[in-house]
Protein backbone atom coordinates (compact mmCIF):
# COMPACT_ATOMS: atom_id res chain seq x y z
CA UNK A 1 0.00 0.00 0.00
CA UNK A 2 1.16 3.58 -0.49
CA UNK A 3 1.41 4.64 3.17
CA UNK A 4 2.76 8.41 4.42
CA UNK A 5 4.07 9.29 7.67
CA UNK A 6 3.80 13.09 8.97
CA UNK A 7 6.73 13.64 11.00
CA UNK A 8 10.70 12.39 11.21
CA UNK A 9 10.70 11.62 15.07
CA UNK A 10 12.15 8.66 16.28
CA UNK A 11 8.64 6.76 16.37
CA UNK A 12 7.63 7.86 12.68
CA UNK A 13 10.93 6.50 11.63
CA UNK A 14 11.19 3.26 13.04
CA UNK A 15 7.61 2.63 11.67
CA UNK A 16 8.48 3.66 8.17
CA UNK A 17 11.32 0.68 8.51
CA UNK A 18 8.69 -1.72 9.74
CA UNK A 19 6.47 -1.12 6.48
CA UNK A 20 9.39 -0.65 4.20
CA UNK A 21 10.24 -4.37 5.74
CA UNK A 22 6.50 -5.49 4.31
CA UNK A 23 6.53 -4.08 1.06
CA UNK A 24 4.68 -0.90 0.67
CA UNK A 25 5.53 2.03 -0.23
CA UNK A 26 6.70 4.47 2.21
CA UNK A 27 6.62 8.16 2.19
CA UNK A 28 7.84 10.10 5.31
CA UNK A 29 7.19 13.95 5.25
CA UNK A 30 9.46 16.41 8.00
CA UNK A 31 8.26 20.35 8.51
CA UNK A 32 12.14 20.93 8.23
CA UNK A 33 14.41 20.31 5.11
CA UNK A 34 17.50 20.55 6.58
CA UNK A 35 16.55 17.19 8.34
CA UNK A 36 15.02 15.82 4.89
CA UNK A 37 18.40 16.63 3.19
CA UNK A 38 20.29 15.22 6.15
CA UNK A 39 18.40 12.04 6.15
CA UNK A 40 18.63 11.89 2.24
CA UNK A 41 22.52 12.21 2.26
CA UNK A 42 23.24 10.01 5.51
CA UNK A 43 20.14 7.31 5.09
CA UNK A 44 20.18 8.00 9.18
CA UNK A 45 18.17 10.25 11.41
CA UNK A 46 21.00 10.58 13.39
CA UNK A 47 19.45 13.31 16.25
CA UNK A 48 16.12 10.78 16.99
CA UNK A 49 17.18 7.32 15.92
CA UNK A 50 20.92 7.06 16.14
CA UNK A 51 23.23 4.22 14.38
CA UNK A 52 20.08 3.04 12.44
CA UNK A 53 20.59 2.68 8.70
CA UNK A 54 17.48 3.85 6.08
CA UNK A 55 16.68 2.44 3.07
CA UNK A 56 16.62 4.61 -0.26
CA UNK A 57 13.18 2.88 -1.03
CA UNK A 58 12.07 5.11 1.94
CA UNK A 59 11.31 8.74 0.27
CA UNK A 60 11.71 11.74 2.85
CA UNK A 61 9.73 15.02 1.70
CA UNK A 62 9.17 18.57 3.45
CA UNK A 63 7.07 19.03 1.11
CA UNK A 64 3.26 18.10 2.22
CA UNK A 65 1.43 18.39 -0.56
CA UNK A 66 3.88 15.71 -2.16
CA UNK A 67 3.93 13.36 0.53
CA UNK A 68 -0.05 12.84 0.61
CA UNK A 69 -0.90 13.32 -2.75
CA UNK A 70 -1.26 9.19 -4.03
CA UNK A 71 -1.54 8.23 -0.29
CA UNK A 72 -3.84 5.34 0.98
CA UNK A 73 -3.15 5.63 4.81
CA UNK A 74 -1.68 8.72 6.23
CA UNK A 75 0.05 7.58 9.86
CA UNK A 76 0.67 10.85 12.21
CA UNK A 77 3.32 10.81 14.56
CA UNK A 78 4.10 14.26 15.64
CA UNK A 79 3.83 15.15 19.19
CA UNK A 80 0.35 15.08 20.48
CA UNK A 81 0.28 19.21 21.08
CA UNK A 82 1.06 19.61 17.46
CA UNK A 83 -1.29 17.20 16.71
CA UNK A 84 -4.82 19.60 16.00
CA UNK A 85 -2.85 22.27 14.55
CA UNK A 86 -0.81 19.53 11.87
CA UNK A 87 -4.76 18.59 11.06
CA UNK A 88 -6.24 22.04 10.52
CA UNK A 89 -3.17 23.11 8.26
CA UNK A 90 -4.15 19.82 5.85
CA UNK A 91 -7.53 20.24 6.04
CA UNK A 92 -7.27 23.71 5.25
CA UNK A 93 -5.62 22.84 2.44
CA UNK A 94 -8.31 19.47 1.45
CA UNK A 95 -5.10 17.56 1.34
CA UNK A 96 -6.91 14.19 2.77
CA UNK A 97 -9.26 12.28 0.63
CA UNK A 98 -12.45 11.12 2.22
CA UNK A 99 -10.73 7.46 1.22
CA UNK A 100 -7.90 7.86 3.00
CA UNK A 101 -7.52 6.16 6.76
CA UNK A 102 -6.01 7.88 9.02
CA UNK A 103 -3.94 6.40 11.67
CA UNK A 104 -1.91 8.49 14.98
CA UNK A 105 0.67 6.78 16.85
CA UNK A 106 1.31 9.82 18.87
CA UNK A 107 0.39 9.70 22.73
CA UNK A 108 -1.19 12.12 24.78
CA UNK A 109 -4.47 14.61 25.02
CA UNK A 110 -4.43 18.51 23.90
CA UNK A 111 -3.97 20.79 26.41
CA UNK A 112 -6.06 23.49 25.36
CA UNK A 113 -8.93 21.20 23.68
CA UNK A 114 -8.91 18.30 26.38
CA UNK A 115 -9.24 16.50 23.19
CA UNK A 116 -8.10 12.99 22.47
CA UNK A 117 -6.42 12.46 18.80
CA UNK A 118 -9.22 10.72 17.67
CA UNK A 119 -11.67 13.12 19.32
CA UNK A 120 -9.88 15.76 16.78
CA UNK A 121 -10.11 13.79 13.80
CA UNK A 122 -13.64 13.73 14.58
CA UNK A 123 -14.55 17.07 14.59
CA UNK A 124 -12.34 18.50 11.81
CA UNK A 125 -12.81 15.11 9.57
CA UNK A 126 -16.43 14.04 10.54
CA UNK A 127 -16.11 11.17 7.88
CA UNK A 128 -13.03 9.57 8.02
CA UNK A 129 -12.11 6.59 9.53
CA UNK A 130 -9.56 6.40 11.96
CA UNK A 131 -7.40 4.20 13.91
CA UNK A 132 -5.28 4.90 16.88
CA UNK A 133 -2.21 2.22 17.08
CA UNK A 134 -0.24 1.96 20.21
CA UNK A 135 1.12 -0.59 23.10
CA UNK A 136 4.37 -1.27 25.13
CA UNK A 137 7.02 0.37 22.24
CA UNK A 138 9.95 1.85 22.25
CA UNK A 139 11.53 3.11 18.38
CA UNK A 140 15.42 1.67 19.67
CA UNK A 141 14.02 -1.88 20.06
CA UNK A 142 11.78 -1.95 16.92
CA UNK A 143 14.35 -0.43 14.68
CA UNK A 144 16.24 -3.31 15.68
CA UNK A 145 13.70 -5.79 14.73
CA UNK A 146 13.27 -6.85 18.53
CA UNK A 147 9.99 -8.80 19.23
CA UNK A 148 6.89 -5.76 19.62
CA UNK A 149 3.37 -6.25 20.33
CA UNK A 150 0.81 -3.50 19.53
CA UNK A 151 -2.96 -2.56 19.35
CA UNK A 152 -5.18 -1.55 16.78
CA UNK A 153 -7.79 0.21 18.24
CA UNK A 154 -10.95 1.87 15.72
CA UNK A 155 -14.56 1.65 15.29
CA UNK A 156 -14.30 -0.16 11.92
CA UNK A 157 -13.23 -3.80 12.75
CA UNK A 158 -12.18 -3.60 9.05
CA UNK A 159 -9.65 -0.78 9.38
CA UNK A 160 -8.20 -2.06 12.65
CA UNK A 161 -7.61 -5.53 10.89
CA UNK A 162 -5.78 -3.73 8.02
CA UNK A 163 -3.57 -2.11 9.89
CA UNK A 164 -3.03 -5.82 12.03
CA UNK A 165 -2.22 -6.70 8.41
CA UNK A 166 0.22 -4.22 7.10
CA UNK A 167 2.22 -3.90 10.14
CA UNK A 168 2.50 -7.95 11.29
CA UNK A 169 5.61 -9.73 10.34
CA UNK A 170 8.35 -11.97 12.63
CA UNK A 171 8.65 -9.09 15.05
CA UNK A 172 5.83 -6.93 15.36
CA UNK A 173 2.50 -8.80 16.72
CA UNK A 174 -0.77 -6.36 16.50
CA UNK A 175 -3.77 -7.34 18.38
CA UNK A 176 -7.15 -5.52 17.76
CA UNK A 177 -9.59 -3.27 19.85
CA UNK A 178 -12.81 -1.76 19.66
CA UNK A 179 -11.66 0.76 22.56
CA UNK A 180 -10.58 3.34 20.68
CA UNK A 181 -10.63 5.88 23.96
CA UNK A 182 -9.64 3.37 25.74
CA UNK A 183 -6.24 3.13 24.15
CA UNK A 184 -5.71 6.64 23.90
CA UNK A 185 -6.02 7.15 27.79
CA UNK A 186 -3.36 4.45 28.32
CA UNK A 187 -1.85 5.96 26.18
CA UNK A 188 -1.60 9.83 27.02
CA UNK A 189 -1.68 9.05 31.35
CA UNK A 190 0.71 6.21 30.99
CA UNK A 191 3.80 9.03 30.25
CA UNK A 192 2.67 11.14 33.60
CA UNK A 193 2.61 8.10 35.41
CA UNK A 194 6.80 7.39 34.13
CA UNK A 195 7.49 10.92 34.72
CA UNK A 196 6.78 9.94 38.37
CA UNK A 197 8.38 6.62 38.44
CA UNK A 198 11.53 8.70 37.03
CA UNK A 199 11.08 11.49 39.98
CA UNK A 200 10.69 8.03 42.37
CA UNK A 201 14.40 6.53 40.90
CA UNK A 202 15.56 10.71 41.45
CA UNK A 203 14.88 10.41 44.70
CA UNK A 204 16.77 7.44 45.31
CA UNK A 205 13.04 4.94 46.11
CA UNK A 206 13.64 1.61 45.37
CA UNK A 207 11.71 -1.20 43.65
CA UNK A 208 8.73 -1.14 46.07
CA UNK A 209 7.73 2.31 45.58
CA UNK A 210 8.12 2.47 41.83
CA UNK A 211 5.73 -1.30 42.26
CA UNK A 212 3.20 0.77 44.02
CA UNK A 213 3.58 3.70 41.81
CA UNK A 214 2.95 1.66 38.74
CA UNK A 215 -0.18 -0.48 40.39
CA UNK A 216 -2.15 2.85 41.63
CA UNK A 217 -1.32 4.80 38.51
CA UNK A 218 -3.07 1.75 36.24
CA UNK A 219 -6.04 2.63 38.24
CA UNK A 220 -5.99 6.38 38.07
CA UNK A 221 -5.75 5.53 34.11
CA UNK A 222 -8.42 3.54 34.58
CA UNK A 223 -10.90 5.89 36.44
CA UNK A 224 -10.30 8.67 33.67
CA UNK A 225 -10.80 6.69 30.94
CA UNK A 226 -14.22 4.96 32.18
CA UNK A 227 -15.29 8.16 33.14
CA UNK A 228 -15.16 9.00 29.66
CA UNK A 229 -16.45 5.67 28.12
CA UNK A 230 -13.72 3.06 28.22
CA UNK A 231 -13.88 -0.49 28.91
CA UNK A 232 -12.41 -1.35 31.82
CA UNK A 233 -10.32 -4.54 30.32
CA UNK A 234 -8.60 -2.57 27.76
CA UNK A 235 -6.59 -1.23 31.17
CA UNK A 236 -5.56 -4.47 31.77
CA UNK A 237 -3.74 -4.93 28.56
CA UNK A 238 -0.99 -4.05 26.01
CA UNK A 239 -2.37 -0.55 25.56
CA UNK A 240 -2.48 -0.33 29.47
CA UNK A 241 -0.50 -1.69 31.87
CA UNK A 242 1.84 -2.93 29.16
CA UNK A 243 2.21 0.47 28.23
CA UNK A 244 2.89 1.07 31.38
CA UNK A 245 5.42 -0.94 32.65
CA UNK A 246 7.91 -0.82 29.38
CA UNK A 247 7.45 3.30 30.19
CA UNK A 248 8.10 3.40 33.71
CA UNK A 249 11.13 0.66 33.95
CA UNK A 250 13.06 1.55 30.52
CA UNK A 251 15.99 4.35 30.11
CA UNK A 252 14.35 4.57 26.59
CA UNK A 253 11.69 6.60 28.26
CA UNK A 254 12.12 10.24 27.90
CA UNK A 255 9.36 10.71 30.46
CA UNK A 256 11.50 8.85 32.97
CA UNK A 257 14.41 10.05 32.26
CA UNK A 258 13.23 13.45 32.62
CA UNK A 259 11.56 12.16 35.99
CA UNK A 260 14.82 11.21 37.33
CA UNK A 261 16.52 14.62 36.54
CA UNK A 262 13.84 16.20 38.55
CA UNK A 263 13.97 13.52 41.51
CA UNK A 264 17.44 14.73 41.49
CA UNK A 265 17.37 18.35 42.15
CA UNK A 266 16.71 19.66 38.26
CA UNK A 267 14.20 22.53 37.45
CA UNK A 268 11.52 21.05 35.16
CA UNK A 269 12.43 23.34 32.21
CA UNK A 270 16.29 21.94 33.13
CA UNK A 271 15.00 18.46 32.60
CA UNK A 272 12.60 18.89 29.56
CA UNK A 273 15.97 21.01 27.85
CA UNK A 274 18.52 18.22 29.11
CA UNK A 275 16.57 15.18 27.45
CA UNK A 276 16.39 17.37 24.20
CA UNK A 277 13.30 15.64 22.67
CA UNK A 278 9.35 15.67 23.39
CA UNK A 279 8.29 14.81 26.53
CA UNK A 280 4.74 13.86 25.89
CA UNK A 281 4.26 13.59 30.06
CA UNK A 282 5.17 16.90 31.23
CA UNK A 283 1.79 18.44 28.48
CA UNK A 284 -0.14 15.26 29.17
CA UNK A 285 -0.23 16.47 33.28
CA UNK A 286 -1.97 19.93 32.69
CA UNK A 287 -4.57 17.78 30.72
CA UNK A 288 -5.23 14.57 32.71
CA UNK A 289 -5.17 17.29 35.92
CA UNK A 290 -8.35 19.62 34.14
CA UNK A 291 -10.02 16.38 33.06
CA UNK A 292 -9.89 14.99 36.60
CA UNK A 293 -11.23 17.88 37.43
CA UNK A 294 -13.88 18.14 35.01
CA UNK A 295 -15.06 14.79 35.65
CA UNK A 296 -14.86 15.37 40.03
CA UNK A 297 -12.19 12.05 39.84
CA UNK A 298 -9.86 11.34 42.98
CA UNK A 299 -6.20 10.91 40.88
CA UNK A 300 -3.76 11.65 43.77
CA UNK A 301 -0.89 10.69 42.00
CA UNK A 302 -1.83 12.97 38.94
CA UNK A 303 -2.76 15.60 41.05
CA UNK A 304 0.88 15.81 43.16
CA UNK A 305 3.12 15.45 39.96
CA UNK A 306 1.21 18.56 38.89
CA UNK A 307 1.97 20.51 41.83
CA UNK A 308 5.60 19.49 42.03
CA UNK A 309 5.73 20.51 37.74
CA UNK A 310 3.39 23.15 37.74
CA UNK A 311 3.28 24.48 41.00
CA UNK A 312 7.15 23.63 42.28
CA UNK A 313 6.40 21.29 44.72
CA UNK A 314 9.09 19.70 46.42
CA UNK A 315 8.93 16.22 44.61
CA UNK A 316 9.58 14.35 48.37
CA UNK A 317 6.89 16.21 49.95
CA UNK A 318 4.74 15.28 47.34
CA UNK A 319 5.91 11.75 47.99
CA UNK A 320 5.01 12.28 51.90
CA UNK A 321 1.43 13.29 51.04
CA UNK A 322 0.82 10.44 48.98
CA UNK A 323 2.20 7.99 51.66
CA UNK A 324 0.17 9.96 54.15
CA UNK A 325 -3.09 10.15 52.83
CA UNK A 326 -6.16 8.88 54.79
CA UNK A 327 -6.23 4.87 55.04
CA UNK A 328 -8.90 2.91 52.68
CA UNK A 329 -9.62 0.18 50.72
CA UNK A 330 -7.65 -1.09 47.83
CA UNK A 331 -10.62 -1.73 45.47
CA UNK A 332 -13.05 1.32 45.62
CA UNK A 333 -15.76 -0.33 43.58
CA UNK A 334 -16.52 -3.00 45.85
CA UNK A 335 -16.05 -1.00 49.04
CA UNK A 336 -19.75 -1.18 49.80
CA UNK A 337 -19.75 -4.66 50.09
CA UNK A 338 -17.20 -4.50 53.25
CA UNK A 339 -19.96 -3.44 55.56
CA UNK A 340 -20.41 -7.23 56.67
CA UNK A 341 -16.57 -7.63 56.30
CA UNK A 342 -15.40 -9.17 59.74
Amino acid sequence: MKITIIAAGSWGTALSLVLNDNGHQVKVWARNQSQVDEIIKTRMNEKYLKGVQIPETIVFTSDISEAVETAEIILFSVPSQHYRKTLEEMVKKTLIREDVLVVNVSKGIDMETLETVSQITERLLPNQTFVALSGPSHAEEVSLKLPTALVSASKSRKAAELIQDIFSNDYIRIYTNPDVVGVEISGALKNIIALGAGISDGLGYGDNAKAALITRGINEIAYLGTAMGATVETFRGLAGVGDLIVTCTSMHSRNRRCGILIGKGHSFESAIEEIGMVVEGAYTVKSAYSLMNKYQLEMPITRELYRVLYEGKNAREAVNHLMSRQKKHEIDEYAKGFENWN
